[in-house]
């Protein structure tokens, strides 16, 4: 039996559906996740003088790759070095076939499904379900800067460390 394909670009190969169920899970579960990232965000700042001295590039190839592993695998994260998924309900508006940073476009069907494609459900609508779990769950209606393409394959956990630890702090 055919496994179903889902949500891809037409002449690309189309990806097993089954891969997005943990990605809906941790939507439906925004709030523990909101709790669990609340967690691993002071230990990584805990960590940030430690991380300065070992020095911040030379951390960031093994810390992008276990944050890619961790993040594909719970959020189908597209690793964009700007992560959103603690204002945007940890559905990562990466997803969206239009790339839309901001909310939905005028196309979302009254299913709550893409309009690019129907099968899948619509990366805000989601958003929005999860946001409404979250305790910090109307930043979701912070306006988002645009994509910096310049940053995509790196670590925002590292960004993240360096930014609310003292360094980040000084002028």
């Amino acid at each position: 039996m055919r496994t179903p394909a889902a949500f891809e670009a037409s002449g690309k190969k189309p990806r097993d559906a089954s891969k997005f169920a943990l990605r809906f899970w941790a939507i439906r579960h925004s709030r523990g996740m909101e709790r669990l990232y609340d967690r691993v965000e002071k230990i990584l700042i805990g960590l940030a003088p430690l991380m300065r001295k070992i020095g911040w590039e030379r951390l960031e190839a093994p810390v992008a790759l276990v944050e890619k592993a961790v993040k594909s695998t719970l959020f189908d994260c597209k690793m964009c070095g700007q992560c959103t998924l603690s204002s945007t309900g940890m559905s990562c508006p990466m997803n969206c076939p239009k790339g839309l940073r901001n909310g939905p476009c005028g196309g979302v069907r009254q299913d709550g499904h893409c309009e690019v494609y129907a099968e899948m459900p619509c990366v805000w609508v989601k958003a929005w379900e999860g946001s409404r779990a979250m305790a910090e769950g109307e930043t979701i209606r912070n306006v988002q800067t645009p994509i910096d393409h310049r940053l995509k394959g790196r670590s925002s956990w590292l960004a993240v460390a360096r930014d609310k630890s003292d360094e980040g702090a000084r002028p």
